[in-house]
C-alpha cells in the first residue's frame, strides 16, 4: 500500500499533463487536418509562411495551387495551411 502512495503524485502529475497539453493538442491537430482536407478551388487561404492566395487548383492529396497575385501561382504543399480565410460554396447538383 506505501508503494502506491508513492506513485500517486506521478500518476497524478501525468494525468494533469494529459489532460492540460496533450489532449487539447490532439483536438487542434484532428481539426487543422479536417480543415486541410476541406481545402477546394476558390478557398482563400494563409500559409504558415504568411502567403495569403486563392486556391487555383488542388493538385492531389498532399498538394495545391495557389494564386498570390495575378498570373503568380505558386504550389503548396497542403500541410503547411495555416488558416482558411474564407470559403466558396459547393457547387449545386443540377
Amino acid at each position: 500500500m506505501q508503494e502506491l502512495g508513492q506513485f500517486l503524485p506521478l500518476i497524478l502529475i501525468f494525468a494533469i499533463m494529459y489532460f492540460l497539453l496533450i489532449r487539447p493538442q490532439q483536438k487542434k491537430m484532428k481539426e487543422h487536418q479536417a480543415m486541410v482536407a476541406a481545402v477546394r478551388r476558390g478557398d482563400q487561404v494563409v500559409t504558415q509562411g504568411g502567403l495569403i492566395g486563392k486556391v487555383t487548383k488542388v493538385k492531389d492529396d498532399a498538394e495545391i495551387e495557389v494564386e498570390l497575385a495575378e498570373n503568380v501561382k505558386v504550389r503548396v504543399v497542403k500541410s503547411t495551411i495555416a488558416n482558411v480565410t474564407s470559403k466558396t460554396e459547393p457547387a449545386k447538383a443540377e
